[in-house]
């Protein structure tokens, strides 16, 4: 039983390790993978994706101070990995307030009118070609979004590249415990318990007074 038991600790560790081998090259590809697509992109940060920049920016275009400013700074960097893809993306999003005054998708109307407030009657709008035109603001914030869902997931694929590779350490680490264990004989290390329990059980039963006696 010990030996099957043996046999069987090998056997997991070989296969922890194996699984920990195929997470790390998973996650490394991962990871290159979202570094060759950004660079494919040749996408470089503004001058004023600095925290100072575009803190400047949000008060002269009057933003509502509850809007989040970015942290990060990209000014002059190529965004050719997640962490930068995010920051880029977080830049995106104020100017994309700045172009429609502080107003989300959801709150904007979605047609323009002469007056620049817009309209969600199309009977009010400005018409082109017999067609209401639409709120131009609206349609940036749509191209905003889009773009910047993308670095998002970059960034969230990025991540989970560094997850694999981390998961895959903690499987080599264990698969290398087990293999060292049942072959270092932990289980016949362990038998000195059995063997005391056993002797103890003998002992007593030679102590055993017969009756009759």
């Amino acid at each position: 039983m010990k030996k099957i038991l043996e046999f069987g600790g090998v056997a997991a560790g070989i296969l922890l390790i194996a699984f920990g081998v195929a997470a790390i090259v998973l996650g490394a590809n991962g990871k290159n993978t979202v570094v060759s697509s950004l660079k494919e992109q040749q996408i470089v940060g503004t001058p004023d994706m600095t925290p100072a920049g575009i803190a400047a920016e949000a008060r002269q275009a009057g933003l509502p101070a509850g809007i989040k400013l970015p942290t990060c700074s990209v000014a002059g960097q190529a965004v050719n990995s997640g962490a930068r893809a995010r920051c880029f993306a977080d830049y995106m999003r104020i100017h994309a307030y700045e172009a429609t005054g502080g107003v989300t998708y959801a709150n904007m109307p979605h047609y323009a009118t002469a007056d620049g407030k817009g309209t969600n009657d199309a009977t009010k709008a400005l018409m082109s070609n017999g067609r209401p035109v639409d709120n131009a603001a609206r349609n940036v914030w749509v191209t905003e979004t889009a773009l910047s869902t993308a670095l998002n997931v970059s960034y969230m694929a990025d991540q989970l590249g560094n997850f694999g590779i981390v998961v895959g350490v903690a499987l080599l680490l264990s698969g290398f415990g087990f293999v060292i264990l049942a072959v270092g004989g932990a289980l016949r290390a362990g038998s000195w318990l059995f063997a005391k329990k056993a002797s103890s059980k003998q002992t007593a039963a030679s102590m055993t007074i017969p009756a009759g006696v």
